[in-house]
């Protein structure tokens, strides 16, 4: 796999379904069985639902073969170009497409091999057996964690202590590694050898991005007018305004590089990670799923997106020390092992996590909404044109403003976000 991609324009429409075919097929059985395994039968089964996911299509694909004359089966989760009739979107989804092969087919085998040298375990994240990256027609074929018992934790509720403390830590794993992978070749950057880290929604510069940024402006704007709904928070609507026109300023500001660079995971909330649980319900094990938005940043941008997207305000703002502390203990014992001094103190972690907050309010205004939404006013981008991208987004506004007095969850999850950053003195 390689940075390059081959561009091809389809002659007719496809569904993301269509997409997975035999060769498909073949290649992830041989990635995954070796070369002994034949292919018998393979049929495409859906198992998501409205609100799951929104930059592609996740399916599985069921496969039946032979291996040294016995019958076997074995399932993998496929990821698909979702095949969008809005035309502006199909560069977006395809570099979404390029970094996440790229990272599983060739940076998380060496970010692995840093850690194996140090003799700590291989980062939680699913194995990965075939990725094409042909151009409106991307898969990639992904380990069935559900047999191990992983699941999705609802995207509705807020993680609680011990959710969110699993994710912290592992996403301490992967940015450590990622230090160490560094370390490797001292004065080289990580990005000269990895291009696709540097490929991004806020760099790409096409109508696909123009769109993201209007969606990301809509999402602020219906803050605006929940808030004015609300009443009381006139200061905070005040400091949105004069956000909305230096967004992408704030962005080329916080997001492209840091002197604490690490590979972030860049779009970490809560369906963004599975579980697994013992016997008494207590999640014991994380996998990180959906690295298409991976990038080389401050670590910090990772930890403001979680935690103000997937936890409510009566778990996060008690418990913001205590969760900075787990991510940095966690961070540390990866160098540790490695013999190296960590890149920051506890102090400079708080004080770079504070200085990213922008970050995390914007992520947090965009992203909320869409995950405490009910699933029947999920955003529906399986039809339209580019046409209608303006009806689709005030229809967004509209239906934000019913959820936040139909539906109970809302308003507090919403308000804690700005109540927490008055206190943090990002709003003045």
């Amino acid at each position: 796999m390689t940075d390059d991609k081959k561009e091809q324009t389809p002659a007719t429409t496809v569904t993301p379904q269509s997409l997975v075919t035999e060769e498909h097929v073949r290649a992830a059985l041989k990635a995954d069985k070796g070369s002994d395994a034949h292919l018998t039968s393979w049929s495409v089964a859906d198992f998501t639902k409205p609100g799951d996911n929104y930059a592609c299509v996740v399916t599985s694909v069921n496969v039946k073969f032979l291996l040294h004359n016995q019958c076997a089966e074995v399932v993998y989760i496929v990821k698909l170009n979702p095949c969008r009739t809005f035309e502006s979107f199909n560069k977006f989804f395809g570099i979404l497409f390029e970094k996440e092969c790229n990272f599983y087919l060739n940076l998380l085998p060496e970010l692995n091999a840093a850690l194996n040298e140090v003799g700590l375990k291989r980062l939680r994240l699913p194995r990965c057996f075939h990725g094409s990256l042909e151009s409106r027609r991307e898969v990639l074929f992904l380990e069935d964690l559900r047999p191990y018992g992983f699941r999705m934790f609802d995207r509705r509720r807020g993680l609680d202590v011990p959710h969110a403390t699993l994710i912290l830590q592992e996403l301490a794993r992967l940015h450590a590694a990622s230090r160490l992978l560094m370390d490797k070749a001292p004065g080289q950057d990580l990005t000269d050898k990895y291009k696709f880290l540097l490929k991004d929604w806020t760099t790409i510069g096409n109508t696909g991005y123009d769109n993201t940024m209007i969606f990301i402006e809509t999402q602020m704007k219906s803050s605006i007018d929940m808030l004015k709904k609300i009443g009381g928070y006139e200061r905070v609507v005040s400091w949105i305004e004069d956000l909305l026109p230096r967004v992408q300023e704030e962005f080329d500001k916080h997001l492209c590089g840091s002197k604490y660079n690490v590979v972030c995971h860049g779009d970490c909330w809560n369906n963004n990670v599975l579980f697994r649980y013992n016997d008494d319900g207590e999640p014991v094990e994380v996998m990180l799923l959906d690295l298409q938005l991976s990038r080389r940043s401050s670590p910090a941008n990772d930890l403001n997106y979680l935690l103000y997207t997937s936890l409510t305000g009566e778990v996060r703002r008690p418990n913001l020390d205590a969760f900075l502390n787990t991510y940095h203990a966690a961070f540390t014992a990866v160098m540790e092992a490695a013999g190296k001094d960590t890149i920051f103190t506890h102090d400079q972690l708080k004080q770079e996590f504070r200085d990213k907050n922008v970050i995390g309010a914007i992520f947090a205004m965009m992203v909320v909404p869409l995950i405490i939404v009910e699933p029947e006013n999920a955003l529906d981008l399986s039809q339209g044109t580019d046409d209608d991208m303006d009806a689709l987004f005030n229809e967004m506004r509209e239906k934000a403003l019913n959820e936040l007095d139909s539906n109970p969850i809302f308003r507090p999850r919403f308000v804690a976000l700005f109540d927490e950053f008055i206190d943090a003195r990002l709003i003045p």
